[in-house]
C-alpha cells in the first residue's frame, strides 16, 4: 500500500489558542519511557523544537507517558463511591466503586450540559473532564433491577483546567495505556525520525492502515459498554473503529500530541475517529491527508477498509460528533 502524506487544510480547521505553558518532573522507567503525571506542553518542547538542525530525530526524545494520580487530598464519597477530584485542573477525575453490585454507572454532566455516562469496574478508573471550566455534576448508581437504577452519589464541583491538553494527553477508561503498553514502544520507534506533528501523525497514521485490518465478526457482536485493550489490539493487528482511534490516540498521547477521541455518527452508523492538536494551527478537527487527487479526513477505519473513500469522508456534514474523550 502507498504511503499516504499529511498535510493541513485551513478551511477545516478550528484554531484555538494556547494560553499558557506548564512545566513537568519526570522519570524513566525501566522501558526507557518517560513517566509524568503533570502537564507536558512545556517550554523543553518549544527548545527542543529549535534544536532541529543539530539532530534529524530530536523528536524522539518527546516519549512521555502522563500517570494519573488519586491523591486523596481532595475527594468526595458515599458509602461505597469515591470520586478524586484532586487534579481537576488537569482535566480529569477518578472514581473508585467499592461496593458489590455488578451494574454500576457513573455519569458526568459537563457546563456543556452534554451528560456522559460510563460503567464502572472496581478500582480507580479516569475520566476526562472535557467541557472545559465550569460546574460540573458526577452521579453515581447502582443497578436495582432491569434497567433501572438508584443513585448512590451526587455532587456538583467547581472545576477550573489549568491545562487545557490535560483532557486529550492522560489515559483514561476509553484510551487506557501506561508506561508498558506495547504501543507506547511502538509509538517511539515511528517518531523516531519525525521533525514535527505532522510526521509523526504521518507515520503513525500510515503504520496502523498499513498493518490492521477491521474485525467485522467483533462489529457484528460487540456488546454495549464495551472497551478497548490495547495490548490485545495491538498483538492481533486488528479491530472495529473504536480500537482504531484508541490506539492511533495512544500512539500520539505518548508523543506529546494532544489527541481527541471522538465518538458520534457517520452519515447513520456510530463510529469513532480522532482530532489532534498541532502548535501554531490549532485543533483541527478533521485532520486531512492529500493522496495526490483529493482532501480525506484522516479516518484510519475507512483508510484502511476502503480503496475509495474520497468521496464520503471528505464531506464533513456527514460526520456528528456527540462526544469527546
Amino acid at each position: 500500500m502507498k504511503r499516504k502524506k499529511i498535510y493541513i487544510f485551513l478551511p477545516f480547521l478550528t484554531v484555538l489558542i494556547c494560553l499558557s505553558l506548564f512545566s513537568c518532573k519526570s522519570d524513566k522507567n525501566s522501558s526507557g519511557v518517560e513517566s509524568s503525571n503533570t502537564t507536558i506542553r512545556n517550554n523543553s518542547h518549544k527548545e527542543s523544537d529549535t534544536k532541529e538542525s543539530e539532530s534529524t530525530s530530536s523528536w524522539n526524545n518527546k516519549t512521555l507517558v502522563l500517570v494519573p494520580d488519586a491523591s486523596g487530598e481532595n475527594t468526595v464519597s458515599c458509602n461505597v463511591s469515591t470520586v478524586d477530584i484532586s487534579n481537576t485542573a488537569e482535566g480529569y477525575i477518578m472514581v473508585n466503586y467499592t461496593g458489590e453490585n455488578p451494574k454500576v454507572k457513573l455519569q458526568i454532566t459537563g457546563p456543556d450540559a452534554v451528560t456522559y455516562t460510563y460503567d464502572l469496574h472496581g478500582e480507580y478508573e479516569v475520566f476526562p473532564l472535557t467541557a472545559e471550566s465550569g460546574k460540573y455534576t458526577v452521579e453515581v448508581f447502582e443497578n436495582i433491577t432491569g434497567t433501572q437504577y438508584s443513585t448512590t452519589l451526587s455532587k456538583k464541583i467547581n472545576v477550573d483546567i489549568k491545562n487545557e491538553f490535560g483532557p486529550y494527553l492522560y489515559p483514561n477508561q476509553y484510551v487506557n495505556f501506561n508506561s508498558s503498553s506495547l504501543a507506547i514502544s511502538k509509538a517511539k520507534e515511528l517518531a523516531k525520525n519525525a521533525k514535527n506533528e505532522i510526521e509523526v501523525v504521518e507515520n503513525v497514521y500510515n503504520y496502523i492502515i498499513e498493518n490492521y485490518t477491521y474485525d467485522y465478526d467483533k462489529a457484528k457482536n460487540v456488546q454495549s459498554g464495551y472497551l478497548p485493550v490495547l495490548d490485545d489490539i495491538y498483538k492481533s493487528q486488528k479491530g472495529i473503529c473504536f480500537d482504531y482511534a484508541a490506539l492511533m490516540a495512544t500512539m500520539l498521547r505518548c508523543q506529546q500530541i494532544p489527541t481527541r477521541l471522538e465518538v458520534g455518527y457517520v452519515g447513520e452508523d456510530y463510529h469513532a475517529w480522532i482530532s489532534i492538536y498541532i502548535d501554531d494551527i490549532g485543533w483541527v478537527n478533521g485532520i486531512i491527508e492529500f493522496n495526490g487527487d483529493s482532501w480525506n479526513l484522516l479516518d484510519p477505519t475507512f483508510a484502511s477498509t476502503s480503496s475509495s473513500p474520497k468521496s464520503f469522508i471528505t464531506d464533513n456534514d456527514n460526520y456528528l460528533t456527540k462526544y469527546v474523550y
